[in-house]
């Protein structure tokens, strides 16, 4: 498997295949960083060009997960390495809870320990969901989004696509937070989120639009 990364989140993705025994044939990627080894940790190879990764699926292992957090970032890593072959699978820790009725998580998903997921949910495609959060009951999350850690989505929740919610925000049951939103750090959200705004607080309120 290619991760696509070789930094900051990459790192939390590595320990999740390390746990599975799914590490051995792993290779990462960074074609950005100048300051970059050639092996992660003296062992996994950082591959630092396309026609690199390319061999690396044409070979046979096409697996790829992205190890960066931004969603707009993942959106278009996701369409660099579908192109020259690759094909998006999810990462999910064994120390997550997972709902075991009617539950749907989509490609490209990262799911890391300590993170519950309930019955009836579904979760888009390259979502990130952090430590220690909770995704209750009928909730339903878009593509691309973040969750950071400890995080508690209440039930019947809707979230749009490229939403970035901060670490220990909750959002209360049947609201609806709209695409390309920003939840900050720490707040409570009580109302609707409208789309390209950002807000923050106990209870949040609005602070910029963007």
């Amino acid at each position: 498997m290619l991760i696509v990364g070789a930094k900051g989140f990459a790192k939390e993705i590595l320990e999740i295949l390390h746990q599975k025994g799914a590490s051995e044939q792993l290779h990462f990627y960074d074609d950005v960083n100048n300051d970059i080894p050639d092996f992660l940790y003296g062992k996994f190879k950082i591959l630092k060009n396309l026609e690199e990764a390319k061999a690396v699926f044409e070979n046979g292992d096409r697996k790829f997960t992205i190890g960066i957090g931004n969603p707009l970032l993942r959106l278009k890593l996701y369409e660099k390495f579908k192109k020259i072959g690759g094909e998006l699978v999810s990462t999910i820790s064994d120390q997550s809870v997972i709902g075991s009725f009617d539950v749907e998580i989509d490609e490209g998903c990262n799911v890391l320990s300590g993170s519950q997921i309930s019955n009836s949910v579904k979760i888009g495609k390259g979502c990130i969901i952090y430590y220690n959060s909770v995704i209750t009951h009928d909730v339903e999350i878009g593509d691309f989004c973040e969750i950071s850690p400890s995080v508690n989505i209440l039930g019947r929740t809707k979230i749009g696509n490229f939403v970035q919610i901060g670490a220990g925000a909750i959002i209360f049951p049947d609201l609806i937070i709209e695409d390309h939103s920003i939840i900050a750090a720490g707040s409570v959200v009580r109302q609707n989120v409208a789309a390209n705004t950002m807000v923050a607080g106990v209870p949040a309120i609005l602070k910029k639009t963007f």
